[in-house]
């Protein structure tokens, strides 16, 4: 397990319930895991963004900002957020639709009880991770192609 360099997360996760926090650590691993396992992504900062664990490509900018957090208002549940403003949610609903449940176009939700799809939930951390390096790789194909 990573250790936390950044003690106010370190605080965060502490704070969750134990049953809680042996799954909220399970995806910050899965994070750590896939990030340098992904070409690209280099090494992700983890901070907190609005009072929520947050992973950030902030080195390389190859990818779109993830978050997890768990709430006392549904103890039950537990979510990684993804930007609202990208598609990757709707891609993974696209992709996953039996997998995942899913909270408008920003969430995963699972429930406490439930066993993470970890190779289903890689690859959405990958693409998140990579979101922006496959955006600028997509325009740069598109620039590239002159016509006939």
């Amino acid at each position: 397990m990573k250790a936390f360099a950044d003690p106010d997360v370190e605080a965060r996760f502490n704070a969750y319930p134990p049953h809680v926090r042996q799954k909220m650590r399970s995806l910050r691993n899965l994070i750590f895991k896939v990030a340098a396992a992904t070409d690209g992504v280099g090494e992700i900062q983890e901070t907190l963004k609005w009072g929520e664990p947050a992973y950030v490509t902030a080195a390389t900018r190859s990818g779109s900002t993830i978050r997890m957090d768990w709430k006392n208002k549904q103890p039950e549940q537990f979510a990684l957020y993804f930007n609202c403003n990208t598609n990757l949610v709707d891609t993974f609903r696209t992709l996953f639709p039996d997998d995942f449940k899913f909270e408008g176009n920003r969430a995963l939700v699972f429930n406490i009880s439930d066993n993470l799809p970890t190779d289903e939930l890689a690859f959405c951390i990958g693409a998140s991770l990579t979101y922006h390096a496959q955006k600028r790789l997509r325009k740069q194909k598109v620039s590239s192609k002159t016509p006939d």
